[in-house]
């Protein structure tokens, strides 16, 4: 009997929509790329609850036929290629003729299409890949389609979208960098909740419209222009580089695209220019001829290749690197004025710069491994001193005088209060190791570190690690009993949050409000920071505010999966709590405050390590002293 059986039209198109199609900005993109290859110069988006109910694109483009308003739809139908050679000379966006099939089979569609030329436009209704309609109608010249209820017959899709703030995230992404690909077009969009009409104009003022904050300012030009290829566009001057959020957008042939090697190399070319832990935020439009780039890679069409690509990137990171070079020291940049090319110096003033790439550059000489991951092992911490602590006076000075008692609990202590990971001998110190003789001193050493004796020797105790550690515990208790004691600020601060921030937000802000934080909303997603925990109050509440949702966002991806995400919360806002509060190292401490450290660091359950698992202390005991003196 045979077995192997035709797939219905309606299930290929389903199978295709789960690459094409992966949530509503998915739909958006394709619908924006589809108007700006019909030649349109002003796009409207309309957004109804996430572009879950709604999702409607109006251009004035140039329109369908009849009979090309059904042929849409069919798979691989399409108008910008005609055989396998086109896909070596590509001008357009779309080509592939997967979209509207795929974005049919899974929503409700509605499409009003006219060509100048005509009297009568036409309507045409489909439901699940099942037309249901096609008749004629009065509309505007151009195209209008309206997706509605998105994932409706595939309800395991739907349920795994994100909230609607979420998902309006990825839509805003997705805005921006259709807006930024095509500067030259009017575009807007409008989710009911918030309203952007962008003009046409130049990619500086495209970059000024969408993130606003002078940003403009901020940036350095790049304009290069050579046989292989046109570089255009601005990477941020070192001193504004970002700890979070970083803007790196990649356009090639008008596309915009992920290209990892090109991102090392862009952020390679400012290292030791930009702390470890910031980013650079750039804008690089790359043009080369089609036969050069190949974009029939994945349906998504973000990923490319280009034929020669290792010289590209030595073109590319030498062209950051001179705009670095010429502009570090000049003004900023003048909004109101048009900018001027770089120009490479030479005698017969050529037109466009001439880049001398050696032989033997490697675009990758400055880059690490750990380019795509800002540092985040070590927070510097903002202003706290030991004063900023819930601790009492009276418990400081019990935990300094009682030493015996800690002695005594250290011996009674069972082992297994250390961490599964403390089995590697010689690695971790042991539980009576910890244990600081009663009435020796505290030294401080390049202000980073105590030194004190223990039974087993003698102790190095890391001083910004030690009090990252007690306050992280202290701070995940008080918030598991909702005891954190509340500080109005006398000057409230602003902070502006995304909408994956505020998602974020909207996620823990019982947690948050529970821990002493008052956030309360204003207007165009600025919210005011009322109130904060009196543990952070001389601390940057700005700042803290913004780790704490990072840190959530982050896990977004996990969130719902793991066995207690509540308990997770909990932790990540602990831990940002207890980063913004320690002291740092480099911060120089009395002996009272040394005794006060490690008293607190003792008693707690386990002290030997960081939450991320990093090494408090180690024990240098005889034979290891011993070994180093010979």
């Amino acid at each position: 009997m045979d077995v192997i059986r035709l797939l219905p039209d309606s299930v290929a198109n389903q199978i295709a929509a789960g690459e094409v199609i992966q949530r509503p900005s998915s739909v958006i993109k394709e619908l924006v790329e589809n108007a700006a290859d019909a030649g349109a110069t002003d796009i409207k988006i309309y957004i109804k609850d996430a572009g879950k109910t709604l999702i409607q694109v109006v251009d004035n483009g140039k329109g369908m036929s009849e009979t090309d308003a059904r042929m849409a739809f069919e798979r691989h139908a399409t108008s910008k290629i005609k055989s396998a050679e086109d896909l070596f000379s590509l001008h357009t966006m779309g080509f592939r003729g997967e979209a509207l099939p795929s974005i049919c089979a899974i929503s409700q569609v509605e499409l009003r299409t006219r060509t100048e030329d005509s009297q009568m436009g036409t309507r045409i209704v489909i439901n699940g890949s099942n037309v249901e309609s096609q008749e004629p109608c009065l509309c505007e010249k151009g195209t209008s389609i309206s997706i509605r209820n998105l994932f409706f017959n595939l309800p395991a899709r739907r349920k795994f979208l994100k909230s609607d703030s979420g998902e309006l995230g990825h839509i805003m992404r997705e805005f921006e960098r259709m807006a930024l690909v095509n500067n030259n077009l009017r575009i807007s969009i409008d989710t009911g909740s918030r309203v952007m009409d962008l003009r046409p104009g130049t990619m500086l003022q495209r970059i000024n419209d969408l993130w606003k904050n002078n940003l403009n300012m901020q940036l350095i030009p790049i304009d290069v222009d050579t046989d292989l290829v046109k570089i255009q566009g601005y990477v941020s001057r070192p001193e504004y580089a970002r700890r979070r959020n970083a803007l790196w957008h990649l356009i090639a042939n008008g596309r915009h695209i992920n290209h990892l090697k090109m991102h090392k190399v862009i952020t390679g070319c400012f290292e030791n220019l930009i702390a470890t832990d910031t980013q650079p935020c750039y804008f690089v439009k790359i043009q080369v001829d089609p036969s050069e780039i190949d974009i029939n890679i994945h349906p998504s069409k973000n990923e490319v290749k280009f034929e020669r690509e290792k010289e590209i990137l030595s073109i590319l990171g030498a062209s950051i690197k001179a705009a670095l070079g010429k502009f570090a020291a000049t003004p900023q940049i003048d909004f109101d004025t048009d900018l001027v090319p770089v120009q490479a110096p030479s005698k017969e003033g050529p037109e466009n710069p001439v880049i001398s790439v050696p032989s033997d550059y490697n675009p990758f000489e400055f880059t690490s491994e750990n380019d795509f991951m800002p540092k985040v092992e070590d927070y510097q911490p903002l202003g706290t001193n030991f004063g900023t602590s819930s601790y009492s006076k009276q418990e400081r000075q019990s935990n300094v005088r009682n030493w015996d008692t800690l002695y005594t609990r250290f011996m009674n202590r069972q082992e297994e209060s250390a961490r599964e990971n403390a089995h590697v001998e010689g690695v971790l110190p042991t539980i009576e190791d910890n244990v600081k003789l009663p009435g020796k001193e505290c030294f401080q050493y390049a202000d980073k570190y105590i030194i004190t004796t223990s039974r087993s020797g003698v102790m190095v105790i890391d001083q910004h690690r030690a009090h990252l550690k007690i306050l992280f515990e202290e701070c995940l208790r008080n918030v598991r009993r909702m005891e954190v004691t509340s500080q109005r600020v006398l000057f409230p601060e602003i902070v502006v949050l995304d909408f994956d921030q505020q998602d974020a937000l909207a996620r823990i802000s019982q947690e948050l409000t529970a821990i002493g934080f008052s956030l309360e909303y204003e207007e165009d997603n600025k919210w005011q920071i009322a109130a904060v925990p009196s543990m952070i109050s001389q601390s940057d509440a700005k700042e803290t505010v913004l780790r704490i949702l990072e840190s959530v966002r982050e896990e977004s991806d996990s969130y719902g999966t793991s066995s207690n995400p509540v308990e997770d919360i909990m932790e990540r806002i602990a831990l940002v709590m207890a980063r913004s509060a320690a002291i740092t190292r480099g911060q120089k401490l009395n002996s009272v405050e040394m005794e006060n450290l490690v008293g607190q660091l003792m008693s707690l359950p386990d002290p030997s390590l960081t939450p991320s698992g990093k090494l408090i202390f180690t024990i240098l005991d005889e034979n290891r002293l011993k070994s180093f003196l010979g």
